[in-house]
């Protein structure tokens, strides 16, 4: 075997300016390929005590050669533009679409881009890490031939990586088990699953009257001002699988263990970041997390690939370590303001509000890798978060959300303004997958029927609120005063919790319970009679006694 030492290869980029020193056959490429990474990975994994040094090593070589481009890489210096987050090149042979560009500033700092668009011999290269710094003499561009991949590891859980996929917890680099394309590999609809069984957030508005299914993709529409990062901190720390007993389980799959959360901020502020790591850390939700952090100084460009390393990495738990993950994503419309500043820095034609036209295409391809695989006993589950501007809910970013994902959970300023917290409007939410994600070996028989009759009284108390308004309490008949009893007992002691109340789907289903007690039992019409036998009489086998 030919020894490399002398070349000074400290990682695979050294690889590329060897080939270029001396002329190597194939084989002795790849050979110096694997002695590169030999070296890198020996580095990366010295202080893992936990990890074993040759098994660590063997996985990350394999997991980096499997893919290895070994064609020569082209280098140019023939920049000849600049806008915004794009660089525009000439005179280059063969570009490929996609493809990861290697750019070295005339001070020696290195950045990676993508190409985005070809016209003939001309390049278009959306940079990463901004454009600011570069110069159309000096610069050094290197066409890789290769795709953007993401090294993706178990040993993820329990980390923070920026937008960009590096480590910033001051943790040791992660050793590889394999380098994926972060676009992934489209599911053949054929092979799909449908989604069923339910992921508890310990929400009683989202997992009795919105129920989740293990492989559903749901948004939450909130807006500048509400509370929608704590919520989602809330569903990080409470996040699991609904705990039956062994007996009562359809799948037998009902174990913590296999749940894992893949959380992916984009644009967040300095103290939103440290909001989040905090509360992780502080409540030992961390360990199950993987955590992506976006800052609002980072590149915009940067937010574009931060939603897609966070979901090739949910894909590799899912499929290949068999976990139940929960993605949740936020904000998605930061996300779509990168999409409209690129597509503008590329003086597209754009459409409703400057956004560009393709970006239903666009969100459909980060939305549509949620679902479950046939052969496989993990699941995706999407949970994106969006602030509607002006509290428009006609907005491109919700309405184009609204057509791909499978319902929405709408957080309600008037609920806010009135200090219930999480301030969720149960009429205007709906979760299009709830029937196939409750009922008898998934949460409790009686759980579809509460939720319909919960539904019913809210609606009519709503409508007996406003009514009210106009002729005034005096002109109500009984039954509609038992029906603004109910509404305000509703929101206070059933949407209302704390933001460390952790209530199981059983506890919300007795809440619940409790409250429709509040009605004679000949007015609860959308609960069979089996039903009420069971679980309407105070004490009975619904719950404890009233305490609505």
């Amino acid at each position: 075997m030919r020894r490399y030492d002398n070349y000074g290869i400290n990682s695979t980029t050294d690889v590329a300016a060897s080939t270029a020193r001396e002329a190597l056959t194939e084989e002795e490429i790849v050979e110096l390929a694997q002695f590169a990474y030999d070296t890198a990975s020996k580095r990366a994994i010295t202080d893992m005590a936990s990890v074993d040094v040759n098994t660590g090593i063997t996985s990350h070589k394999t997991a980096t050669i499997r893919n290895y481009n070994t064609q020569p890489r082209l280098v140019y210096k023939t920049v000849v533009g600049v806008n915004g987050p794009l660089v525009i090149l000439n005179d280059v042979k063969f570009p490929q679409f996609n493809e990861i560009v290697n750019i070295t500033l005339p001070d020696g700092s290195k950045r990676s881009g993508q190409v985005l668009e070809i016209t003939r011999n001309k390049a278009v290269v959306q940079v990463f890490e901004g454009t600011s710094g570069i110069d159309a003499k000096n610069t050094i561009c290197e066409f890789t031939g290769d795709i953007l991949r993401t090294p993706v590891s178990e040993d993820m859980l329990g980390r923070i990586f920026n937008g960009s996929g590096k480590p910033i917890d001051k943790g040791p680099p992660v050793t590889a088990e394999d380098f994926l394309d972060i676009n992934g590999q489209p599911i053949n609809p054929w092979s799909r699953i449908y989604p069923e069984e339910m992921i508890q957030t310990g929400i009683s508005a989202i997992d009795v009257m919105n129920s989740i299914a293990r492989g559903q993709k749901i948004p939450i529409f909130s807006a500048a001002g509400l509370p929608h990062n704590e919520i989602a901190a809330q569903i990080v720390r409470q996040g699991g699988l609904v705990k039956l007993p062994a007996s009562e389980r359809k799948h037998g799959t009902g174990e913590d263990s296999n749940f894992a959360i893949v959380f992916a901020a984009m644009g967040v502020n300095m103290e939103t970041a440290r909001f989040f790591k905090q509360d992780f850390e502080e409540n030992g939700s961390m360990e199950n997390v993987c955590l992506f952090l976006n800052l609002a100084n980072d590149p915009t460009v940067e937010r574009i690939i931060t939603p897609r390393i966070a979901l090739t990495a949910a894909e590799f738990f899912a499929y290949q370590c068999e976990k139940h993950v929960l993605v949740v994503l936020t904000d998605m419309s930061s996300y779509a303001e990168a999409l409209r500043e690129v597509s503008a820095a590329r003086e597209e034609v754009p459409g409703r509000r400057g956004f560009p036209g393709y970006m239903y295409t666009d969100l459909a391809t980060i939305y549509e890798r949620a679902g479950r695989v046939e052969g496989r006993d993990g699941s995706i589950t999407q949970i994106p978060i969006l602030t509607m501007p002006n509290d428009d809910i006609t907005h491109p970013i919700p309405d184009l959300t609204g057509y791909i994902t499978e319902g929405q959970i709408y957080v309600d300023r008037q609920l806010h303004n009135r200090q219930i917290y999480p301030p969720i409007n149960v009429l205007p939410s709906l979760s299009r997958l709830m029937k196939s994600a409750i009922g008898e070996g998934m949460t409790r028989a009686d759980h579809s029927d509460v939720s319909n009759q919960l539904y019913a009284c809210y609606a009519i108390g709503k409508d007996v609120q406003a009514m009210k308004a106009v002729v005034g309490e005096e002109a109500l008949s009984s039954d509609d005063l038992l029906y603004l009893e109910f509404l305000t007992k509703f929101e206070k002691n059933f949407i209302s919790q704390g933001n460390y109340e952790n209530r199981t789907v059983f506890d919300s289903l007795d809440i619940g319970w409790q409250l429709l007690r509040i009605f004679p039992r000949e007015m609860l019409k959308r609960i069979p009679e089996s039903t009420l036998d069971k679980f309407y009489p105070r004490g009975g086998a619904g719950g404890g006694g009233d305490k609505a």
